[in-house]
């Protein structure tokens, strides 16, 4: 996310030394069952579900970030310690001191994965010092200082106006809360096999035995291209800021664009033209075939980032039997993904669990930009063909704006919206010294019991939003200064503000959906009124304002709407949407009292239909909901672990929602009729 960012609990957490490892025994709330005549046997919890509801494992359970274990905390006691306290696993690395060159800090590691495995917890390993991901602590470039990041900048002012110079001052690289340090090429295929053979290798290397057990997957963060000025720290926490690399602060910021040294002959290759030639177009123009040599610089680049970063590790990962997962930045600002992934979403599509970054624990945040970060990594996983999305989730923001950790009730609305927006795998920076062991206990069974129900169940959306990528690649310009949307040119800003408009109004109205782009579309099949992609089936598509598909994606559409598929198409930003025709889409969902304060995800699960509803806002909600056969469903209080039959009222489930809470509504098991 963009408050750039989050990680002064690097410092806080390496420095965690358990004081006190008093054994707790972790405790659910009573869970109770009305098993009286408002149950019938279609509608009561499946085994299965019931028990890993009352007890949830820890494959269910949120996991603690940890970097770099203390001896102490590596202990068998240590690591009981973190169960106790209702965790399911941790996310952890060797010590960033003398990082990955000290056996002493090694063994440590080695000692707390052995007692995590025999304590059935769960182990993900972070692959990096600090962040952003790639740099293996700055071994990467002491191999090779040539493999450090490169831009292509662009200066009016000078006779010769194109340089290519290294990306470091004026970028994330310089500019994070972790460490100022210099930064690999993402697209430089040796770049990164040096990153994998510095990093991974030697994690295979020591931990081989607990690989695709014990040990399930590696965590990249926030890695990119970083040749963008995504705005300085402020000066107040750069003081605080390991600096690695010395900056210059001599150098001017410029405008700029990612490159490679083998970038010109993989542009011809592809195109049959030569980018030098035309670069120009990168930073100005506003003619035809300058939004052309820009478009194909961006798709290519887009490729470059896929293959060469993410799929790299992806790749080492299955080789090994361990998943890829991390998260990308800026997630919620499209605009930010072209120059620091060409395509965000592919990128995310080459991981086997793509992430978010939360470090709000506002629970309203979903309705402004929260959605964004959650849908577009969820997507990711609904059609690379997986079920897990993961979220780095933090009470960051409240901790910098007013020095308070969040309240339980906040954070547990928090992992409910994310829930019902597809996260399965929480991975945690809240401070758990900041906060009662009771209560940490109570947000890790009520995030296990969200689990219970959600992580084997499949996303019911019927709705699409075009992410537009393609066009923002025409438009994009990049300049010297802070990137910031207003920065860009007029189409450029309605693409994106209709865009994120047409999302928050979604998710303000209980619609569910997922995000595609033109790839996607330009492969999907349409079947009657329905838009078949990677097997999930749509009936509507919403399209930002200014949007041109290219063909193949156009001759898609075209064939669903001519089929009877619904297209939404604002023919300028804030013109009116019939979102009456989307809702008509879903069997259920509609609250009888409008109300933009609550979150609503649908899914399925063995012929089931999983409702589940989140109230962000600080006032209760009481209303009914429409539900299919609403005579035969369940509600399900992820708080107090109660479950009992739903209240039905004219054929409406009747709900109530306190503040910051949710409930799940759980339908009946579909009748088998025998002929």
């Amino acid at each position: 996310m963009k408050y750039g960012r989050k990680k002064v609990y690097f410092a806080l957490i390496t420095l965690l030394v358990v004081t006190a490892l008093l054994p707790v025994r972790v405790c659910l709330a009573g869970t109770e069952i009305d098993s009286g005549e408002g149950v019938n046997s279609s509608a009561a919890m499946p085994s299965e579900w019931m028990q890993a509801w009352s007890n949830p494992g820890c494959k269910l359970r949120p996991m603690q970030i940890v970097h770099g274990l203390a001896p102490q905390q590596a202990s068998q006691a240590g690591i009981e310690f973190f169960k106790d306290l209702g965790l399911g696993g941790i996310v952890c690395n060797v010590s960033f001191d003398r990082y990955l060159q000290s056996e002493e800090n090694w063994n440590t590691l080695a000692h707390a994965v052995k007692n995590c495995s025999q304590l059935g917890l769960r182990v993900w390993i972070y692959d990096e010092d600090g962040y952003p991901s790639g740099s293996a602590g700055g071994l990467v470039l002491k191999e090779n200082p040539d493999y450090e990041a490169l831009s292509l900048t662009y200066d009016s002012a000078r006779r010769e106006p194109f340089a290519l110079r290294r990306a470091y001052e004026h970028t994330h690289a310089s500019n994070n809360y972790g460490a100022a340090r210099r930064y690999p090429n993402l697209i430089d295929e040796k770049a990164i096999k040096s990153f994998v053979e510095i990093t991974h290798r030697a994690y295979r290397q020591r931990l081989s035995e607990y690989f695709g057990n014990t040990i399930e997957a590696f965590f990249t963060d926030e890695p990119s291209l970083i040749a963008v000025n995504i705005g300085a720290l402020p000066d107040s926490v750069r003081k605080n800021v390991r600096v690695v690399d010395p900056l210059d602060e001599t150098l001017a910021p410029l405008a700029s664009v990612p490159w490679v040294p083998d970038l010109p002959q993989l542009y011809q290759q592809r195109y049959g033209e030569d980018i030098n030639a035309s670069r120009q177009s990168l930073f100005l123009g506003d003619k035809q075939e300058d939004r052309k040599v820009r478009r194909q610089f961006w798709a290519l680049i887009s490729d470059l980032v896929a293959q060469r970063y993410f799929g790299r590790l992806q790749e080492w990962a299955a080789e090994y039997k361990v998943a890829s997962s991390g998260h990308a930045l800026w997630e919620e600002m499209p605009l930010h993904h072209v120059p620091l992934y060409g395509n965000a979403l592919k990128s995310l599509l080459r991981m086997d669990i793509p992430g978010l970054d939360m470090l709000s624990s506002d629970p309203q945040a979903v309705i402004y930009t929260g959605w964004m970060t959650a849908i577009l990594p969820a997507s990711a996983a609904l059609f690379n063909g997986g079920r897990k999305v993961m979220t780095e989730v933090s009470d960051f923001s409240q901790v910098m704006d007013n020095g308070n950790a969040a309240s339980l009730e906040h954070m547990q609305a928090t992992a409910a919206w994310q829930a019902a927006m597809g996260v399965t795998e929480f991975t945690l920076y809240y401070d758990y010294r900041s906060r009662s062991a009771e209560d940490y206990r109570s947000y890790c069974d009520y995030v296990g019991r969200l689990n219970a129900v959600l992580r084997d169940a499949r996303p019911a959306c019927r709705v699409l939003l075009y992410y537009p990528i393609y066009d923002l690649w025409s438009e994009y310009l990049p300049i010297p200064g802070k990137l910031t949307v207003e920065s860009q040119p007029d189409r450029a800003q309605m693409l994106v503000n209709s865009f994120m408009e047409l999302g928050q109004q979604m998710v303000r109205r209980q619609l569910t959906f997922a995000l595609a782009d033109h790839e996607l579309l330009s492969r999907a099949n349409v079947r009657d009124s329905q838009l078949d992609i990677q097997g999930h089936r749509f009936g509507a598509i919403a399209l930002p304002a200014g949007v041109v598909l290219p063909e193949t994606a156009r001759e898609k559409i075209e064939q669903f709407q001519s089929n009877g598929g619904i297209v939404i198409r604002p023919a300028t930003q804030g013109a009116g949407i019939d979102f009456e025709k989307l809702s008509g889409l879903y069997a259920g969902g509609s609250l009888s009292t409008p109300n933009d304060r609550i979150v609503l995800g649908r899914f399925q699960r063995n012929g089931r239909e999983v409702l589940v509803l989140v109230n962000v806002s600080s006032e209760t909600y009481h209303g009914d909901i429409e539900c299919r056969n609403s005579a035969a469903w369940l509600a399900a209080d992820p708080g107090t672990g109660i479950i009992k039959a739903a209240t039905t009222e004219a054929g409406k489930v009747k709900i109530s929602l306190k503040s910051r809470s949710a409930i799940l509504l759980i339908g009946a098991a579909p009748t088998i009729i025998n002929n």
